[in-house]
C-alpha cells in the first residue's frame, strides 16, 4: 500500500488502532504503521495486557517481512511509552532500532510518559511530532484518557426508546422497542467498554445476562449490578460465569457469601442515605482501571446517575413509534425552571436500521 503523505499514514495507523477496540484494555487502544519511501513495511496493533504493544508489533511485522526499520517513519496513534509496565518502554526500542522519524496523533495523558517518550526520541537524534488526527485519536481512547486526567472512567448510558421518549409499557413489556440492527449496533458498544453497569430494579425484572453476544469479541466486558441491600438472587444470570461485582450499601454476611460462593465479588460503598455512593462507585471503577464503563439501567438508576453527576454521555437509539403512557429513560425530577436543566450537546446523529442513533454528552452549562 501506498502512503503518500503523514495524513495517510496515521489514518492507516489508527484504523490498525481500531482493530484492538475490543481487546487492549486497561491498556490503551494504539495502532502502529512503518513506512519507508511511501511503502508500508510494517504494521501493529497493541495486544492484551502484558504483550506487545502496537510499536513493537509493527516491528516484528517488518522483520517477519524481510524489512530493515532503520531511518524508517513510525506513524502511531499514540506517544510511545517511556516506562517499565507490564512491558519494557516502547521509546527504548524504537531508539535501538534507528527509527529515523516518529509522528505521533497525540501526547500519552499517562503522567508516567506526558511527553518523555517523544523527548527520549528527539534525544536520540529522532525526528518527532504529535498532534496530526488528534480527535479521531482521542476518540478512540475516550475512557482511557478519562481514568488518566480525572481518575473517573468515562460513562456512556445507553437507552433504547419510543420517539415519545418510553422504554417499556407499566406492565414492563419491552421486547422489542427497537430493531435488530439497532440491539447489534447496541452489542457492539457494550463489546468495547471495560464494564456494563445495571441495577437490581433491571436484574428482578428482566434477568439480562448482560453479555456481548451479537458481536464476535474475545473478552467479555465485567459485569457490576448496583443492588444497595443485597437483594440479588444467586441464581441471577447476570452472576453467570462469576466475576461480576455486586455493589451495595449495606453489609450482610450470609447473603454476602451466598454470591461469593457463585463468584462474585461484594464492594460495599454506602452513602448518607443508605444507598450506594454513586459518585464513589465511579472513583473505585477509575481505580480498578475501568476505562469505558458501559450503563444499561432503568429509568431510577439512570436518573440517580445523572442527578449525581456520573455521566458523561448518552447512548440514545429511537425508533419510530409512540407508546403513550409507559416508562421513561430517565427518572428526573421536575423542574420549575428551565435554569435546572441538563444540557447535552449531540455529538453524533445517524440511523441505524429503522431506528436513530443519538450520541449525545453532558455539558458543564
Amino acid at each position: 500500500m501506498d502512503i503518500n503523505n503523514d495524513t495517510e499514514g496515521m489514518k492507516l495507523a489508527l484504523e490498525w488502532a481500531a482493530k484492538g477496540l475490543y481487546t487492549t484494555s486497561p491498556n490503551p487502544r494504539i495502532g502502529c504503521v512503518i513506512v519507508r519511501d511511501g511503502r508500508v513495511i510494517g504494521a501493529g496493533v497493541t495486544q492484551p495486557a502484558g504483550q506487545d504493544h502496537a510499536e513493537i508489533q509493527a516491528m516484528k511485522d517488518a522483520q517477519a517481512r524481510g524489512h530493515d526499520v532503520r531511518g524508517a517513519t513510525a506513524y502511531v496513534t499514540l506517544e510511545p511509552c517511556n516506562h517499565h509496565g507490564r512491558t519494557p518502554p516502547c521509546s527504548d526500542a524504537l531508539v535501538r532500532a534507528g527509527l529515523g522519524r516518529v509522528v505521533a496523533a497525540m501526547e500519552d495523558p499517562n503522567p508516567l510518559v506526558a511527553g518523555q517518550g517523544l523527548a527520549k526520541l528527539a534525544a536520540a537524534g529522532i525526528e518527532v511530532s504529535s498532534g496530526l488526527l488528534a480527535e479521531q485519536a482521542y476518540e478512540l481512547n475516550i475512557g482511557f484518557f478519562s481514568r488518566m486526567t480525572r481518575g473517573l472512567p468515562w460513562v456512556r448510558m445507553k437507552t433504547a426508546a419510543s420517539l415519545d421518549g418510553m422504554t417499556a409499557l407499566h406492565n414492563g413489556a419491552s421486547q422489542w422497542i427497537t430493531g435488530p440492527e439497532a440491539r447489534a449496533d447496541g452489542h457492539a458498544w457494550r463489546a468495547r467498554a471495560c464494564a456494563i453497569l445495571t441495577g437490581i430494579g433491571t436484574v428482578k425484572a428482566d434477568d439480562p445476562q448482560l453479555t456481548v453476544r451479537s458481536v464476535d469479541t474475545p473478552r467479555q466486558p465485567r459485569r457490576i449490578v448496583v443492588d444497595s441491600r443485597l437483594d440479588i438472587s444467586p441464581s441471577a444470570r447476570v452472576l453467570e460465569g462469576g466475576g461480576t461485582w455486586v455493589v451495595a450499601a449495606v453489609s450482610h454476611p450470609e447473603k454476602e457469601a451466598a454470591l461469593r460462593a457463585v463468584g462474585a465479588e461484594i464492594i460495599t460503598l454506602p452513602n448518607p442515605h443508605g444507598k450506594v455512593d454513586l459518585p464513589e462507585l465511579m472513583r473505585e471503577l477509575g481505580r480498578r482501571q475501568i476505562n469505558e464503563l458501559h450503563v444499561e439501567a432503568g429509568g431510577k438508576l439512570n436518573g440517580s446517575l445523572i442527578r449525581e453527576g456520573c455521566v458523561d454521555e448518552l447512548l440514545v437509539y429511537l425508533a419510530p413509534m409512540l407508546l403513550g403512557d409507559a416508562q421513561g429513560m430517565f427518572a428526573l425530577p421536575a423542574l420549575t425552571e428551565l435554569s435546572g436543566r441538563k444540557s447535552l450537546k449531540f455529538h453524533q446523529v445517524q440511523q441505524t436500521g429503522a431506528d436513530l442513533r443519538i450520541l449525545a454528552r453532558f455539558t458543564s452549562q
